[in-house]
């Protein structure tokens, strides 16, 4: 059984599925990808980071972003910072997630927190406390996190004919449900699911960063659709996945604008 697939199958998801699809097209068919794909790639990066980290409560201007050197002064400037060096680091492990997500996961864990702490990098204990101040949703027992987690790294190894995009909802959705680490729970999973979406093939070159559309649609939408997910039900399955999938066209709509910007600069 592919438990994945068969949330492809639910209503609306197909639509959403040809309509990220699109978008990406969009993106990698325009003349600018062709010759500075790597402009492209720094840029959607850096805004991938800017908009996780606003999420996670650091609402920065993309210019300060841009400006700073330093991260370590304030709780906010530490959320950008982690932000930053999570979208530096997905690139690199793209090659272990197929064979060991959760290596991958406690690895981000500890890029994002960036203190030899004992609770870095590892799920989170009985008894722990979670710091993820905006998801109010109930927190699972860390034994159902520890069971859990197993069993999205089941899935992720064992393979799925489900779209990208259906897979990366779950990923990112799994792991805000479970927040399986003492910290940085959302920054993970936005970075896992980006992970998922360029090594399935989707946006091979990261140039379409969901983190962008997230942020634009705001965190009440994003919070919304998450109870959804957590919900279980057909509906609110899909609306999370839909969610999901708007932020990438969001995302991509973005890059686009940015070629856009490059090729008047170049004509």
């Amino acid at each position: 059984a592919d438990p994945l697939a068969a949330l492809g199958a639910l209503p609306g998801v197909a639509e959403s599925v040809e309509s990220v699809r699109k978008a990406v097209d969009r993106v990698y068919g325009h003349r600018i990808m062709r010759r500075r794909s790597n402009e492209i790639t720094s840029e959607a990066a850096l805004r991938g980071a800017r908009g996780s980290a606003a999420l996670s409560g650091a609402d920065w201007a993309l210019e300060e972003v841009r400006r700073r050197t330093d991260f370590s002064g304030d709780d906010e400037a530490r959320v950008v910072g982690a932000a930053l060096r999570l979208t530096a680091e997905a690139g690199q492990l793209l090659s272990i997630w197929r064979q060991s997500p959760l290596r991958v996961l406690a690895r981000l864990h500890l890029v994002a927190a960036a203190d030899k702490a004992d609770q870095v990098g590892r799920p989170r204990q009985e008894g722990e406390p979670v710091d993820e101040p905006f998801v109010g949703l109930p927190l699972p027992s860390a034994a159902e996190a520890h069971g859990r987690l197993e069993g999205l790294g089941g899935l992720v190894i064992a393979g799925s004919s489900a779209p990208a995009l259906v897979t990366a909802a779950v990923v990112h959705g799994e792991l805000l449900a479970l927040r399986p680490f003492t910290s940085h729970n959302g920054l993970v999973a936005r970075t896992a699911e980006r992970i998922v979406l360029v090594g399935s093939g989707l946006d091979p070159k990261s140039v379409c960063p969901a983190e962008v559309g997230y942020a634009e649609l705001g965190r009440d939408s994003y919070l919304e659709a998450l109870g959804g997910y957590v919900s279980g039900t057909p509906e609110g399955m899909a609306a999370w996945i839909a969610h999901c999938g708007r932020a990438v066209e969001l995302g991509a709509r973005e890059s686009t604008a940015v070629c856009e910007a490059l090729q008047r600069g170049a004509a």
